[in-house]
C-alpha cells in the first residue's frame, strides 16, 4: 500500500524567519497602498490641470533613481520590474492606459507592451499592425505597440511605411528577447502536417525546420499568438510561439528555442498621437529617430553625414525605402544617440532639415543604457 509522503517538519529558525518575511510582506503592503493614495491624489490633481497622466520619461528616472539606491542583494533588472508593476498598478489608478497591440493575448508584441506599462495596462489586441496604428490614431487607445527592427531579418519594412504617413509619433521602445519554441497539442514532433506562426518567425527559424521538419508546411498567419491558438485546433498543425502562448492555448512545447540566433531579439516601439502624450523630455539616454529624403543628385546621400559629424552625434540605425514614386528615390530611416533638447543634436537635425527634400521627425525618448 503506498503512503504519501510527510512534509518535513520546519525548524523554529525557518519559522521564525517566515514570520519575519510575513511581517515584511504586511509592511509592503501598506507601504504600497500608502503609495496608491498620493497616486489617486496626483490623478485627480492632474484632473484638474490636464496635464498629461502617463510620461515614460518620468517612469524612466524613478526606476533609475531606485536602481541607485538599492544596496541590496536585489538585482538592478529585478529592481526596475518591480517599480514598473508598482507605477503600472498606481497609474491605473489615475487613469487606465488603454494599450493596442497585436493579438491574440499571448504574442511578443503584448510582451513588449507589458514589460513597458506593466500588467495594469488594459490591452486592445488587433489582427495587424495596421490596425494598431488606426486604433491609436483614431484615439480609441492611447498608446500602441509596434514590432520596427528584429536583430536577424532587419526591419519591418510594414511598420516603418506606416510611421512615415501617420500622425503618430515614436515615445518609447521595448528590445525584447526573442525565443520561439515549437507548440503542438501532442508532446512529440511526431507527425506534423504544417508550422503556423508570423512570416518573421518563419523565417527566423528557417534552418532549424529545414533540418528537423523538412516535410511540413510552413504557414504564415497573422501573428504567433494565433499560429498557437488554431495549433490548438488540430493535433496535425504545430506554432512558432512563446511559453506565455502554450501556457494560454494549453499546448506541449514540444522543442524550445529553435531561433536560428539564439540572441534574437526584437525591437517594438511606442506610438501615440502628440496631443496624448508630447515628446519626453530628455532623460540622459535618449534616442531620436527622423525620416527623410534627398534631392536625387551626385552625393547627396554623403552629405547627409557631414552634420552628424560635425556636431558629434553618433547615428545607430540607418535604414532605405524605396519611396514608391517610379524615380528610384529613397527615404532614409535614422536613429541617433541624444534628444532635440541637446544644442548639439538641435544643430545637426536643423542642418539635416535644410539639405532635406522631406524631414520627419518621428520621435525622441529614452531607452535603456
Amino acid at each position: 500500500m503506498s503512503t504519501k509522503p510527510t512534509e518535513p517538519v520546519a525548524t523554529p529558525q525557518l519559522l521564525a524567519l517566515r514570520d519575519r518575511i510575513d511581517t515584511l510582506d504586511r509592511q509592503l503592503l501598506d507601504t504600497l497602498n500608502q503609495r496608491a493614495r498620493v497616486a489617486q491624489e496626483v490623478g485627480e490633481l492632474k484632473k484638474q490641470e490636464g496635464s498629461t497622466f502617463f510620461r515614460p520619461d518620468r517612469v524612466a528616472q524613478v526606476i533609475e533613481k531606485m536602481q541607485k539606491a538599492n544596496g541590496g542583494p536585489l538585482k538592478a533588472a529585478h529592481v526596475s520590474a518591480i517599480w514598473r508593476e508598482i507605477m503600472s498598478a498606481c497609474l491605473a489608478l489615475e487613469s487606465p492606459q488603454r494599450v493596442a497591440v497585436l493579438g491574440p493575448a499571448g504574442t511578443f508584441c503584448e510582451q513588449a507592451a507589458l514589460e513597458y506599462f506593466g500588467g495594469a495596462a488594459d490591452m486592445v489586441y488587433c489582427n495587424s499592425f495596421d490596425e494598431v496604428f488606426h486604433a491609436t490614431t483614431a484615439g480609441h487607445v492611447q498608446f500602441g505597440v509596434v514590432g520596427i527592427e528584429n536583430s536577424n531579418e532587419g526591419v519591418v519594412t510594414r511598420s516603418l511605411d506606416l510611421l512615415l504617413h501617420s500622425p503618430v509619433h515614436v515615445v518609447g521602445e521595448v528590445s525584447l528577447q526573442v525565443r520561439h519554441n515549437l507548440l503542438r497539442l501532442g508532446d512529440s514532433a511526431e507527425g506534423i502536417e504544417a508550422v503556423l506562426a508570423h512570416p518573421q518567425a518563419l523565417a527566423q527559424c528557417h534552418a532549424w525546420l529545414a533540418r528537423h521538419l523538412p516535410h511540413a508546411e510552413r504557414r504564415p498567419v497573422s501573428s504567433n499568438a494565433e499560429g498557437a491558438r488554431l495549433a490548438a485546433t488540430n493535433p496535425a498543425w504545430a506554432a512558432l510561439a512563446s511559453e506565455r502562448a502554450a501556457a494560454m492555448f494549453g499546448l506541449h512545447i514540444v522543442a524550445p528555442a529553435i531561433q536560428d540566433d539564439a540572441f534574437n531579439r526584437t525591437r517594438f516601439a511606442i506610438i501615440t498621437l502628440p496631443q496624448t502624450l508630447a515628446m519626453p523630455e530628455p532623460s540622459g539616454h535618449d534616442c531620436t529617430s527622423l525620416v527623410l529624403s534627398v534631392p536625387n543628385k551626385p552625393g547627396a546621400v554623403h552629405d547627409l553625414l557631414t552634420p552628424l559629424k560635425t556636431h558629434r552625434v553618433s547615428m545607430t540605425r540607418f535604414e532605405s525605402r524605396p519611396a514608391r514614386t517610379g524615380q528610384w528615390e529613397y527615404y532614409f530611416y535614422i536613429d541617433i544617440d541624444g534628444h532635440p533638447a541637446q544644442e548639439n543634436v538641435a544643430k545637426a537635425l536643423h542642418e539635416l532639415r535644410q539639405l532635406s527634400a522631406f524631414f520627419k521627425l518621428l520621435g525622441a525618448y529614452p531607452v535603456k543604457s
